[in-house]
């Protein structure tokens, strides 16, 4: 059954691919369209996640923020099939780094570094990053259960030979890399929720308190790495600038859960400047109200 779905459905994701930008984005139109008003993808969740972190929010201001957010989930998602043809060239112009520079200023420390993001404005094209850097940029990426469809998704994320790890083997691969003095840079998606019984650490988030993955936190601590956010900027549509914004170049020294709070804080900023551009789609405060586990540090 695997294979069927996917037999019918690749065609079609590659024909979408290969579209001119302005039929591209038509087409993200029409799918706006029919997830916003007729399929209603999440709209409860996204409806529930705005009314919480913008109590202050008007009923018009919370609408006008959720079919934006509509429009520009659609775009990205469907930017990820473009991935399947796009060319080096244009992506590199269409996901600006634009302190390139100072980046690679960072790379020549030799010390790997681990660059901290969100569900923010555009991740499913950081790849680019790796066609303008110094050192390999490794990718973190989360498995999808139908196996022909997580190749997909591997082969799009790492279609110009980047290095991509499974969120289940990004502790021991790092660990291993640092042991092999392999110097690289890696991206982490780090907003998300936590399993509750691995939610050890609790702090605001958007003005409510949550439990907070710790996994990029706990790896800069023990391998001594550089830290940078990952700020990326939807410019227009298909055009993103991203800048690496410091956080620590000594995690070791920092006091415990310093990077992950200034991250959050650095999210939070795009977050409210730009709501539209964060991912509401995902139940990030579902844990607000449980019972934290035994040993939780709540700040």
């Amino acid at each position: 059954m695997q294979l069927l779905i996917y037999s019918i459905t690749y065609p079609i994701i590659l024909g979408i691919s290969k579209l001119p930008w302005k039929l591209f984005y038509a087409f993200s139109t029409c799918t706006y369209i029919l997830t916003y008003y007729v399929i209603r993808y999440r709209r409860n969740i996204v409806t529930q996640n705005l009314v919480l972190v913008f109590p202050e929010k008007s009923k018009k201001e919370i609408s006008s923020i959720r079919k934006a957010f509509y429009k520009h989930m659609c775009d990205m998602f469907l930017e990820m099939t473009k991935s399947l043809s796009i060319s080096r060239e244009e992506l590199i112009k269409r996901y600006k780094v634009v302190n390139l520079e100072e980046f690679h200023e960072f790379e020549k420390k030799n010390k790997s570094i681990i660059a901290l993001m969100g569900h923010y404005g555009s991740f499913e094209w950081s790849n680019a990053i790796d066609l303008v850097s110094i050192n390999p940029c490794v990718g973190i990426y989360k498995q999808i259960k139908n196996k022909h469809f997580d190749n997909l998704a591997h082969r799009i994320r790492g279609r110009f030979n980047s290095r991509l790890i499974a969120s289940h083997k990004v502790a021991r691969q790092i660990i291993k890399d640092k042991q092999e003095n392999t110097v690289c840079a890696y991206g982490m998606i780090s907003d998300q929720s936590p399993k509750i019984q691995n939610a050890k650490y609790w702090t605001d988030f958007m003005g409510v308190k949550v439990p907070i993955f710790l996994g990029g936190e706990f790896l800069a601590q023990r391998l001594d790495v550089i830290v940078l956010y990952l700020q990326v900027k939807k410019v227009k549509r298909g055009h993103y600038e991203v800048k690496f914004i410091p956080i620590t170049e000594n995690s070791k020294e920092e006091e415990k859960y310093y990077s992950i709070k200034k991250y959050l804080r650095l999210l939070e900023e795009q977050i409210h400047e730009k709501p539209e551009y964060y991912l509401w789609t995902h139940k990030r405060w579902k844990h607000r109200n449980a019972e934290k586990p035994e040993g939780a540090v709540v700040q």
